[in-house]
């Protein structure tokens, strides 16, 4: 790794963990500027005397409205390795649901979905990595979602659940599966010059996908080194131990069911 690569990771370590390295300073500065809705980060604001900076590329990020492109998808190519929670959520017999229901009518329960989806996640910090189709895909970051990132992905998971109907005496109006794993994963920009994408890669990714991939419908199945940050919040909740591609051991999860 070359002194460049070097500092290049270090930068992205600090605001991936940390917060954007300029954060201390723009803490101090945009407070001054009375206008609200804020970047999470930088405080930048994105209204009323704000409005101006959105030439100079302060505006709300695609990810996450809460936070500004600057601190998001505009920083340089690269990233770092760092603890994160990722959680996917998952339509559940999407198949079938096509074959049954118009087109139409398809288009207006996905849309449906996906506010109600991007509403929970962006009220818990969350940066909305991508919409798959009939899912869901959520980074929780220590820099953006605070050192509780874990109990945070859980907590979203819970309020996803309750966002398409499940523990209201309506019942649900969508079948909805919720998959959450955390550790170590590549986080930054990645691509070529002009087509850039703010993700994660690696193991933790994955698992976390397969993990969903066997959560029933109206459940949160979250991997043990989710549950040990979370341990007693949510009460008992009952061990299962899962066979997934990739791995040669089986991967024990916890299960968790809102109230009904």
């Amino acid at each position: 790794m070359t002194h460049s690569q070097q500092d290049n990771e270090a930068w992205w370590r600090d605001h991936l963990v940390k917060g954007h390295r300029l954060e201390h300073l723009a803490r101090r500065l945009f407070p001054l500027v009375p206008a609200a809705p804020r970047c999470k980060i930088c405080f930048v604001p994105f209204a009323g005397f704000g409005l101006p900076l959105r030439f100079l590329g302060w505006s709300p990020s695609r990810k996450n409205p809460r936070l500004c492109t600057l601190c998001c998808e505009r920083m340089p190519l690269g990233g770092a390795e760092v603890d994160i929670a990722v959680l996917f959520a998952d339509i559940r017999n999407y198949t079938t649901l096509v074959e049954q229901m118009p087109g139409q009518d398809v288009a207006t329960l996905m849309n449906r979905f996906y506010q109600a989806a991007t509403q929970v996640l962006i009220d818990h910090d969350a940066i909305i990595d991508k919409l798959l189709g009939d899912s869901v895909m959520a980074l929780f970051i220590p820099g953006v979602a605070g050192p509780g990132y874990r109990e945070m992905a859980v907590r979203a998971g819970e309020a996803l659940l309750r966002g398409v109907g499940y523990g209201t005496p309506e019942g649900p109006w969508l079948a909805l599966g919720v998959g959450i794993h955390a550790g170590p994963a590549f986080v930054g920009n990645v691509g070529a010059e002009g087509v850039v994408d703010f993700t994660a890669i690696g193991d933790t990714v994955n698992v976390a996908s397969r993990i969903q991939a066997q959560a029933a419908a109206g459940t949160i199945l979250m991997s043990e080194a989710v549950h040990a940050a979370v341990a007693g919040r949510f009460g008992e909740l009952a061990a299962r131990a899962l066979t997934i591609k990739g791995k040669q051991e089986p991967v024990v999860v916890r299960e968790l069911r809102p109230p009904v």
